[in-house]
C-alpha cells in the first residue's frame, strides 16, 4: 500500500513539474506579447497622426485648389472665408 502512495506521489510530483514548465513558458509567451502588442499599439498611434496629417493637408490643398479657380471645392471654401470674416469682425467689435 505504501509503494502504491510513493508511485501516486511520484507521479503528482512529475506532473506538478510538467505544469510547472508549462506555465512558465506560457508567462515567458505572454511577456513576448505583451511587447510585440505595445509596438503594435504604437505604431497605430503613429499611423493615426499620420492620417489625420494627411487629411489635414488634403483639406488644405482643396483650399488652395479652390482659391485658384477650381469649382470643385468651391463653396465649401466660400463657406470656410465666410467663417473667417465672421471671427474677424467679431474680434472687431470686442477691440472697439
Amino acid at each position: 500500500m505504501n509503494e502504491r502512495f510513493e508511485q501516486l506521489i511520484d507521479t503528482l510530483e512529475g506532473k506538478l513539474k510538467l505544469l510547472l514548465e508549462k506555465y512558465i513558458a506560457l508567462e515567458k509567451k505572454n511577456q513576448s506579447l505583451q511587447l510585440v502588442l505595445e509596438q503594435y499599439e504604437a505604431d497605430n498611434e503613429n499611423l493615426e497622426q499620420k492620417l489625420f496629417d494627411l487629411k489635414h493637408q488634403n483639406d488644405l490643398l482643396k483650399n488652395a485648389n479652390a482659391l485658384l479657380g477650381s469649382d470643385e471645392y468651391k463653396r465649401e471654401t466660400k463657406l470656410k472665408i465666410n467663417a473667417l470674416v465672421k471671427e474677424i469682425d467679431q474680434c472687431i467689435a470686442q477691440l472697439s
